[in-house]
This record gives C-alpha cells, structure tokens and sequence, in this order.
C-alpha cells in the first residue's frame, strides 16, 4: 500500500523495522532452506524496495545454484509474511490465499503475474511464513517521490502515457474476464452475512475501519460520513462477480516500453463487482495528483480519466462499467481507512498519543469532503 512516508530513508528504515531477527541469520537461514530445493545456494546480500509501500516484508537477493551441471543464476523476491505484533497494516495477512491466486491468475488469464518458486507455509525458517517468487524486470511508478512529482512517468510522452495507462486498465479487464467458476472463488469470500458481493466488499471495508478505529482509540467522523453516504446512493445495478485485485493501482505494476509485464501485491485480493478495481485504479492516481497539485506542481492533466478508462475498460472486453463515481468515492474511503492505519503505526509503535484531531491524520480528508458535497468527481 501508500507509503507512511514520502523519504527514501525513512521508508526504508521502517521497513527494515518490521524485518524480526537478525539478518545474517535471515540469511543464513534463507540459504539452508533453499539447499533442500537447488543444488548448492548461495543466495547475495538482501536488499529492499524503497519507492513503494512498506506494509509487508519483501527481500530482493539472487540465487546462483547448480542446474544440469551448471551454475544458473536467478534473481528473486521473498515476500514474507509481516509481524502481526508489529502494529501490522491490515488484521489478518494470508500469504497463501495470495499465492494462491498469482498461480490462478497466471494459469487462467493473459494477466502478467511473477512465477512463485518455492512456498513456505511453516513459519520454523524464517520466522514466519513466506513465498519465493521471479523478479521481473522494469521500471513502477514510484510512490516516494509520488510519480506525478516528476518521473519517468510524468515527464513520459503523452503518447507513453497513455499507453501506460490502457495497459493497466485491459489488465483489470483480463483479469475480470479470466474464467473461474463461483465454487472456484468461494476461498475469497469472506463469509459475511450481506446479499451480493458489493454488500459484502463495503461491509468488510466498515469491519476494517472499525478495528483501526478501536486500535487508534480514535474515530473518524468523516469516514462514518462516508459509509452513510454509500448507503445512501448505493448503484440501482451490481455487476458480475469479478476476482478483484484490491490495490488496482499502477504503483502496483512493473512495466517495460510503457507496457504491463508484472502485477504485484494482493493483499487486498477478493471478490466483487468489476468497478472496485476500477474506482481504485482511477482514484489511487487521483490521490497522487491532487497532492502535487496542492503543492503547485502541474500534475498529470488527462491521465487516467474517468471516461477513458471506462472506454477503454469496454475495448478490452470488459463488462459496461457502471456508476464510477459511487466506487471512486468508495475507493477514497477505503483509502482513507488505510492510510488512517498506516499513519497510527509510528504513534502506536512509539507510545504516542493520537491528535486529538485524528482526522487530520487523513491526507486526503479534503478531498473525500468534496466528495460527499457532490462537487469533486466533476472535475475529472
């Protein structure tokens, strides 16, 4: 997810934090385990992504081992489970649902997932449990610097540009079109008692922001705002059940040439209407934007449209999108959830009170008040 800040170092350093143990020994540990599955290891010194989110532990490293008689190297990532006791993003993290559906996506969809290696489940190697996966090659949309603050991205072509972005959107559509039958996603329900995955999508969001707001001792008025406006203007339709990415977001993607080659980070995976990744996709770049305009940047005018990626969204064989306002601004109240969470972590680590004002913990608390005016979504 968003990162807790926007300095390199700092990021880092957090992110080093919730790594439990030493890291020799990490390594050394990593290094045995990998003996029972290649011919002779030997695994490089780690190092760690520092321009994206911190809110699970990843370990770049390469691995040279004898194949057919010869040393092959590869280059790999180790996604571990974080520390639940380590004031974590989110309740609960399942590594192997996760897993689980990189394999699915990759067997049953054009969608570019990394190949997963080796799985841990047991948590004895390590600490606790992890996968091996390829690292693909490319370039992310950085969230540290934010993208629109001037990257590689921002001060792309407009042709690139757009190219990017069509690309990340007729990866939801391949993803939402991949067929799967509704026994083959019961593993991602999770089990609520609403009618219709929609119900059930939102309803886990209110559970989600519940225990941040329990664990924080603080509410949000704002974001209570928010839900009661979902209920109010709830779509008269809901689309077919989709497997839904969850973090649809293209800080979430390594691309090449300005074209998908990785989809990365599922977390958030479940199951939903098509228009949850969509209204995330768009809002999540929004969130980004709106930042470099208030700070007197130019932005990204014409990226990521409202009726573009719906367009473009329809090209690509997905369904008619419907009602994107709606889950755009459900999109910026489940980001606010997270964000309200990942901004608790370093107070709750250190023992500091909340602000009395907790809302102001909310970055994009202005936004989602336009929102629910009714006067932001013209804009785009």
């Amino acid at each position: 997810m968003s990162p807790e800040s926007t300095d390199p170092e700092e990021a880092a350093a957090d992110h080093l934090h919730t790594l439990s143990g030493d890291h020799e020994a990490i390594h050394r540990s990593l290094t045995a385990w990998l003996a029972d599955r290649v011919d002779s290891p030997e695994v490089s010194a780690f190092s760690f992504p520092t321009g994206t989110g911190v809110s699970s532990d990843t370990i770049l490293f390469e691995l040279t081992a004898v194949e057919a008689g010869n040393p092959v190297t590869r280059r790999c990532v180790a996604r571990l489970q974080p520390d639940g006791a380590n004031h974590p993003v989110f309740p609960r993290y399942d590594l192997a649902l996760q897993a689980r559906v990189i394999r699915l996506a990759g067997e049953r969809s054009p969608v570019p997932v990394p190949t997963i290696w080796w799985e841990e489940p047991d948590p004895g190697p390590l600490g606790t449990p992890f996968f091996v996966m390829e690292r693909v090659e490319g370039e992310v949309p950085p969230d540290i610097m934010p993208y629109p603050f001037g990257s590689w991205l921002s001060e792309a072509d407009p042709a690139d540009q757009r190219r990017l972005q069509d690309g990340a959107v007729g990866v939801l559509a391949d993803l939402h079109t991949m067929e799967v039958s509704p026994q083959e996603l019961a593993f991602l329900d999770d089990g609520g008692p609403g009618e219709g995955a929609l119900r059930r999508h939102v309803d886990h969001t209110r559970r989600y922001y519940d225990w941040v707001a329990s664990e924080g001792g603080r509410t949000s008025p704002l974001l209570e705002a928010g839900f009661a406006w979902l209920e109010t203007h709830w779509p008269a339709r809901e689309s077919p059940t989709v497997v839904s990415w969850g973090d649809s977001r293209i800080g979430n993607m390594i691309f090449r040439d300005f074209a998908p080659v990785a989809v990365l980070d599922w977390e958030m995976v479940g199951i939903g209407p098509a228009e949850i990744d969509l209204g995330w996709m768009v809002y999540l770049h929004r969130f980004l934007d709106d930042i470099a305009l208030s700070a007197g940047l130019p932005g990204m005018p014409g990226f990521m449209g409202v009726a573009d990626v719906a367009a473009t969204y329809r090209e690509r064989g997905g369904s008619e999108p419907g009602d994107l306002e709606f889950y755009g601004v459900y999109a910026a109240i489940r980001m606010g959830a997270v964000i309200f969470r990942e901004q608790q972590r370093p107070l709750l680590r250190a023992g500091t009170p909340l602000p009395d004002d907790a809302e102001s913990l909310i970055i994009h608390r202005a936004s989602i008040e336009e929102m629910l005016e009714g006067s932001y979504w013209s804009r785009f």
